[in-house]
């Protein structure tokens, strides 16, 4: 069986991605709600967009997944391991600058509390995908990604590619606080 570090590191980093930026739900309103500059997003509109981001990642994930289990049915699993040292960039907002389409800029229309939910889903179905891909089937299908050229990406990249999106925005989070906190 290949993939097996691959697996482990995704499964790894979701749940720990995931737990802390859940953490954030608990931060007071008015730190959630502090917009740090004009043309900056405040934490709870950091959380929907995230939300918002993974939804359409998600749907790449589940005609992937579809496509990965008939292949894993007529071919074998290569040997070997997903390259997800070259997606670790995705969580750096100081090493490009993302212009996001307009589908995924936050609404303003739901509640944190749905938000959350919503989160804790992805996350859950995230996990699942993962599960069902176990065995090293995530490398026999491979949608492209045209952020920062990566290219074709085979699921488990595509998962890792959706969790390094989320902590680019934790680190956007932990600035906001610490601007807050800073405030006279």
């Amino acid at each position: 069986m290949g993939y097996e570090n691959t697996i482990q590191r995704i499964h790894n980093e979701l749940i720990e991605t995931f737990d802390h930026i859940d953490k954030c739900f608990e931060l007071p309103a008015d730190l959630r709600q502090f917009q740090p500059a004009k043309d900056q997003w405040a934490i709870d509109e950091i959380l929907e967009h995230i939300t918002l981001t993974s939804h359409f990642l998600m749907i790449t994930l589940n005609q992937s997944l579809t496509k990965a289990l008939k292949r894993a049915q007529e071919q074998p699993i290569p040997n070997g391991e997903s390259q997800l040292d070259r997606i670790v960039q995705i969580s750096d907002p100081d090493v490009f600058g993302w212009i996001r389409p307009e589908h995924m800029e936050p609404t303003r229309q739901v509640t944190s509390l749905e938000v959350r939910r919503k989160m804790k889903e992805q996350r859950d179905e995230c996990l699942n995908i993962l599960s069902q891909i176990g065995k090293g089937e995530g490398a026999l299908h491979r949608v492209r990604m045209s952020v920062r050229d990566l290219g074709k990406l085979d699921m488990y990249e595509w998962l890792y590619f959706l969790t390094q999106h989320a902590r680019r925005h934790m680190v956007e989070i932990e600035r906001i606080c610490i601007l807050y906190y800073q405030q006279p």
